[in-house]
């Protein structure tokens, strides 16, 4: 069968080696105290995100003093999602623009101070896309699930290249067209020293006559 082929397995191996792998952070947040992240996304890419503040007491309702306030904001200062006065919540937003997005939580500011640990996940492109709800309990589907993810991100790491291969291109021109800048600059700086030794050397020549030097 085709599953079956070792060339296959190989291919899939080696894309299940370069899958991306999202990570969940975890960080202390201290009272009155604001900490940012920041993440470069790409333009009309998916991205989703969690956050929550961990219970330091389970079975009971977090005090009023484990509160915090997000917001994720893009490059250009666009806004993307703002929550006060939380302890958990989610987004999820299409980027319009490609940059860096940065994602803030401030902690309520609160005497005496209180560290808060809060756990943050943040997932972009293929990584946001979820297959689970699609896969099936048989071999076969579980299969086929397994190959739409991995052919998801061999898409992901092909538009991925030719948005690495645009900046390159971007870089190159900016490189040549600051190669011409320079180019007609070291031509005028030639010309204006020229002229400048010539102006020195007839006030020298008129300076010497009156002076029937020469």
């Amino acid at each position: 069968m085709f599953l079956q082929s070792p060339k296959l397995w190989k291919m899939l191996l080696i894309l299940a080696i370069w899958s991306p792998i999202s990570h969940s952070l975890h960080f202390d947040l201290h009272s009155g105290r604001t900490k940012c992240i920041a993440e470069d996304i790409k333009s009309n890419s998916m991205t989703v995100g969690k956050y929550n503040i961990d219970n330091p007491h389970e079975g009971q309702a977090l005090p009023q003093s484990h509160k915090i306030s997000v917001k994720v904001t893009s490059n250009s200062g666009n806004n993307y999602h703002h929550a006060e006065q939380v302890d958990s919540g989610q987004f999820a937003f299409s980027a319009i623009e490609a940059g860096d997005y940065m994602a803030c939580f401030t902690a309520v500011d609160h005497k005496p101070e209180v560290s808060l640990s809060i756990d943050f996940e943040w997932k972009t492109g293929v990584q946001s896309k979820s297959w689970a709800n699609v896969a099936k309990k048989s071999q076969v589907e579980v299969m086929e699930f397994e190959v739409k993810s991995l052919l998801d991100t061999v898409n992901s790491i092909h538009e991925e290249m030719y948005y690495l291969r645009d900046r390159e291109e971007e870089m190159q021109d900016l490189n040549r067209s600051t190669n011409t800048k320079m180019a007609w600059l070291s031509v005028l700086s030639f010309f204006v020293c020229i002229g400048v030794a010539g102006m020195q050397f007839l006030h020298l020549k008129t300076f010497f006559e009156k002076k029937k030097v020469i």
